[in-house]
């Protein structure tokens, strides 16, 4: 006879059944597949262990009494193994156990299970218990998102490369430190809100929609978009309205997350067909803290995520930690300037690569190349006064690497082309530039590289053109 699987209602998770017992683990597996989990079985704390080792598991049903290793063991080098302290441990145990389970408990178990099996019972114990994993899960991700701000404020002498750097540096690091510093708070407050939900009876259908309100609210933190403020301000006022009629107590601070999280008063009202009266309250609430942890999780996430990549374009600029000479990619370096430069490349100005692609590596003074490259860009966006095209573009030609930086403004007069890489020669204002900024370049790719550096320009197009031997021709 084939048993048909119940509705997968509430969560759902990677189950681990430890029983010395087979048909204990064979209808505590049944059990648990008919509600959706994926199980696996030990029938000892050895075989256990390493199952656990092998694999990520959400929950284990562990039994006491068992050949090899016992369940004490099992819970003992668990609590003691920091990959797998944090997987909640259900015990299974006979009503004699109790003085057992006790001792279970007081080692880091987290709930019992009595014999026999009562499927209603074991639901409710594992959802209890798979929430509690995602909650240390979200912990967790809110912990290393930490140590990496803190890693971030180790840059702040690095920042210094340019104002313009501290700039992006800045506004990131804030945002995710903004968000860190409520996520906790957001947790603790889901976790209240899950308790006063996990007090009320719902239906299967009801648990099942509330499933999908949950993934609704975590797909919608990852791509809210912000309305106008007059529009915000109009939608949360008739929500808040809307959530006094239904009983919350908190209406004014619910409405704008559940504003952010899509809702008006219309949509409200059709999720509420769904759900008996008492339940609303507890249902919107843990709904709204549901999205809160989700979208701080994604504020974080965003502003370390911009931390990492100007912390890893910043080392390869300056190739840090990395010998002088190197082999380099020069499409990196030019991708990792610009990135350096993002906070001069305004809106006015827009940026085209046309890129070699498979661009051969070239022996070379990685950090110096940049050097060059950051004068040339640098000097490109100032002539187009936050209004133009930069061009960026990288060919291979003849044994050579070829770079061309290319911008659309006035250009440079023909009598002042013979001179632009004089030593303290500048066509900028005075206090503007040193007028080295060139003729430190020409010094880089000619005398260091053994390349060329030359420049061709008429009104409305200024291109300085670097070519660089693949081979290398360095000054010893």
């Amino acid at each position: 006879m084939t048993v048909e699987p119940e509705q997968k209602n509430g969560e759902v998770g990677r189950v681990l059944v430890v029983d010395d017992y087979p048909m204990n683990r064979m209808k505590l597996a049944r059990i648990l597949e008919q509600q959706g989990h994926t199980v696996d079985v030990a029938g000892d704390g050895v075989e256990a262990l390493a199952k656990l080792k092998a694999a990520p598991f959400d929950v284990v049903l562990l039994d006491i009494v068992m050949p090899e290793l016992d369940g004490y063991g099992v819970l003992e080098r668990m609590i003691g193994d920091g990959a797998l302290r944090d997987i909640p441990v259900i015990v299974i145990s006979a009503v004699d156990e109790i003085d057992s389970v006790v001792r279970c408990i007081e080692m880091g178990a987290v709930d019992y299970l009595p014999k026999p099996f009562n499927p209603i019972v074991l639901r409710a114990r594992l959802q209890t218990s798979l929430q509690r994993k995602r909650l240390r899960d979200l912990e967790r991700s809110y912990l290393q998102q930490e140590i990496m701000l803190r890693q971030s404020e180790k840059l702040a002498t690095l920042g210094r490369l340019s104002a313009g750097m501290a700039h992006e540096l800045n506004n990131p690091a804030a945002a995710a430190k903004r968000g860190a510093d409520q996520l906790r708070l957001a947790v603790e407050a889901l976790q209240d809100a899950n308790d006063r939900r996990n007090q009320l009876t719902f239906s299967d259908p009801q648990r099942a929609r509330l499933l999908e309100l949950g993934k609704q609210a975590q797909a919608r933190a990852r791509q809210f978009e912000q309305s106008s403020a007059l529009a915000q301000s109009d939608l949360e006022y008739a929500v808040e309205t809307w959530l006094e009629a239904a009983g919350l107590d908190d209406a004014w601070e619910v409405a704008p997350t559940l504003v952010n999280l899509g809702y008006d008063d219309d949509a409200l009202t059709a999720l509420a067909e769904g759900f008996d009266r008492p339940q609303l309250p507890a249902v919107l609430a843990w709904l709204a803290a549901t999205y809160n942890v989700y979208s701080l999780l994604e504020e974080v996430g965003q502003g370390a995520g911009r931390i990492a990549e100007l912390v890893g374009a910043l080392k390869m600029y300056t190739f840090m930690d990395q010998a002088p000479v190197q082999a380099v990619d020069v499409n990196q370096g030019l991708e990792n300037t610009l990135v350096m430069l993002r906070s001069k490349l305004r809106a006015g100005i827009t940026v085209r690569r046309e890129y070699a692609e498979n661009l051969p590596r070239i022996e070379a003074y990685g950090s110096e190349l940049n050097q060059v490259w950051t004068n040339l860009i640098d000097n490109a966006i100032d002539a187009m006064d936050g209004q133009g095209e930069l061009v960026v573009r990288t060919r291979q030609e003849d044994g050579l690497v070829v770079v061309e930086i290319e911008d659309n403004g006035p250009g440079i007069p023909p009598a002042v082309q013979p001179h632009v890489f004089d030593p303290f020669f500048t066509t900028k204002a005075p206090g503007s530039g040193t007028g080295l900024g060139l003729n430190i370049s020409h010094h880089i790719i000619v005398d260091k590289h053994g390349g060329t550096i030359e420049v061709r320009s008429q009104p409305g197009s200024t291109c300085f053109e670097v070519r660089l031997p693949i081979d290398g021709a360095l000054e010893g």
